[in-house]
């Protein structure tokens, strides 16, 4: 007892002598005594569970905190360490001591973590403390995590895979109904977010001490000015004969997407500045102007991860509101990428999976995104993802009956504008439009393949919505004889149209092949499946024999149910 007492009084005459008032301006940091008293007196707190102990040890710590923060922008140490030292202490005891540990969870994120998430051991720290208290801040601070979530990427996009198992174990806590949104785009740009923080570091040195989120303020923001004259100019700086380096020179002002890319807290503002196609192409070519670092190897890897763990927790966790609201997002984003072919299809990948999966969790979506999914199928021609993003909105549209039966009046304006887009594929000046659009001549069958597969997808949206929506089959019928009868090169578009025509002259068999993909009010029936055990009263004419085989005319043999039907063993 005698030596932990005396243990103890050292360590507080320690904590009282760092807090004196006439030390205040000093770094408490600076002294490395101070973060072992720190860590000693906070596990003899926790072991001896005594409130005058803990009312003791407060105060000092209340004050070095404050010492610390005040003294972080002259500090030629790490602050973090000892900072998060005191957090944890502020935690454990907040409610004995009476202290509120939100502001001060805060001030650590603004005025530490900003200036040191490039510092490895204070992010390996911060992330271990997260995780650690991750129930706790949950519950308590609910807000705190998912408000400086660009920061925490900052730790993942700098550190890059040491730091992504750890990362992972906080990331779920960054989703919150104000951060979903925004959320999204950060993380597909987190190679954007690798090379802008490069290019400050080419420009003034160690991140480390650096306060990148008061770049906004700053009077002369160099290392960002100058990224941003490269990226609209061209140029460097001014170009003149005395122009050292691409980083050292600058230009009037900043680019705000480059600055919102390097903001340390949510604003819950879901798109950035990508709206001008200008602005999103030279800030692209400029993001990729220089050779990758292994920085951004890693961020181009780790990306697509951290996508396949959100769009999991969307689909699991978040209501139906936020899912539609994400899609038209992930739809103007499909095509506005960091242009790496990997990377490009990887999130691509991603993007199409978890809107599919989106509308068949809830088909009404389609409906009400009926707007944004006109204008994606109007954009198919502009680019191979434009296209790619085209044919699975057709699918889309043909596997959820345009939003269900609920939606005719939004059913009919999408088979509208699958008639349009089939309409424009059958005419030869459309072929020499999309020829045009995509470019050189080793493109020709890249071409013919995509206008193939565009129309199939077409073709069987239109029979399938048809199916959903009777009052839709004349039009179809219309279509597809057009198509039957085109004899367009691909011959299994035209084939496939025929054979559309013919299931629609045989309502049971069709509504088998093409009805709903799941049951619901008005069909009970699922597309291809029979259900055996009611063989004994279905109808012979409720199986489609056309998939038995490719054979025109009739079935090749007289077919009976109990050639299919299991027979009950007799022992």
């Amino acid at each position: 007892m005698l030596e932990r007492d005396k243990e103890y009084d050292i360590h507080l005459r320690t904590l009282s002598s760092n807090a004196r008032h006439s030390n205040f301006n000093a770094d408490p940091a600076s002294d490395p005594a101070l973060l072992i008293s720190v860590k000693k007196l906070y596990l003899l707190c926790q072991t001896e569970q005594s409130e005058d102990l803990i009312a003791r040890v407060y105060p000092h710590l209340n004050r070095i905190f404050q010492r610390a923060l005040a003294s972080i922008s002259q500090s030629q140490t790490s602050n973090g360490l000892l900072l998060l030292a005191i957090l944890q202490f502020f935690l454990d005891f907040g409610e004995i001591v009476l202290h509120d540990a939100d502001p001060s969870l805060r001030a650590f994120f603004r005025s530490c973590l900003s200036r040191e998430f490039a510092d490895y051991v204070v992010a390996e720290a911060t992330l271990d403390f997260l995780h650690a208290n991750k129930k706790k801040l949950l519950t308590s601070f609910p807000s705190t995590l998912p408000q400086y979530f660009p920061l925490l990427l900052k730790l993942i996009a700098w550190n890059g895979e040491k730091l992504e198992k750890a990362f992972l174990r906080i990331f779920p806590g960054l989703i919150s109904p104000g951060s979903f949104l925004p959320l999204s785009p950060s993380i597909v740009d987190l190679p954007i977010l690798v090379v802008a923080l490069e290019k400050v570091e080419r420009g003034s040195g160690s991140l480390i001490g650096s306060g990148i989120a008061s770049i906004q303020k700053s009077t002369a923001p160099e290392m960002l000015l100058a990224l941003m004259d490269e990226a609209y100019t061209g140029s460097v700086g001014d170009g003149g004969a005395d122009s050292e380096s691409e980083d050292s020179n600058t230009m009037a002002s900043g680019d705000p997407l480059f600055i919102e890319i390097l903001k340390d807290e949510n604003d819950g503002l879901a798109e950035r500045h990508w709206t001008s196609p200008g602005m999103m192409n030279t800030t692209l070519q400029a993001a990729t102007s220089s050779p990758h670092s292994d920085r951004l190897k890693q961020a181009l890897k780790i990306a697509p991860r951290l996508l396949d763990v959100y769009f999991a927790i969307a689909l699991h966790d978040v209501n139906n509101s936020l899912l539609c609201a994400l899609i038209p997002l992930l739809m103007a984003r499909n095509s506005v990428l960091f242009p790496d072919k990997i990377f490009c299809y990887e999130v691509q990948k991603r993007f199409l999976e978890f809107m599919l999966a989106a509308f068949h969790r809830n088909p009404d979506f389609i409906a009400l995104l009926k707007k944004p999914i006109v204008d994606k199928l109007g954009e198919a021609y502009d680019s191979p993802a434009k296209m790619e993003l085209a044919l699975q909105l057709c699918w889309a549209i043909g596997e959820n009956g345009g939003g269900g039966v609920a939606h005719k009046d939004a059913a009919r304006e999408l088979f509208e504008s699958l008639e349009l887009l089939l309409y424009e594929n059958l005419s030869a000046s459309r072929l020499g439009l999309r020829e045009s659009a995509f470019g050189s001549s080793s493109s020709t069958t890249l071409t013919k393949s995509s206008h193939s597969r565009l129309l199939s997808f077409v073709v069987t949206a239109i029979a399938k919505l048809a199916t959903y929506h009777p009052d839709l089959l004349p039009r179809a019928r219309v279509s597809l004889a057009k198509v039957a009868r085109s004899r367009i090169s691909d011959a299994r578009v035209w084939q496939r149209a025929r054979d559309y025509l013919g299931l629609m002259n045989e309502p049971a068999i069709c509504l088998s092949v093409l009805g709903p993909s799941r049951p619901s009010s008005g069909h009970m029936l699922c597309p291809g499946v029979v259900n055996w055990s009611e063989g004994g009263t279905k109808m012979v004419a409720h199986i489609p024999f056309y998939i038995l085989g490719e054979q025109e005319g009739p079935p090749f043999h007289d077919f009976s149910m109990s050639d299919i039907l299991p027979r009950e063993r007799k022992g």
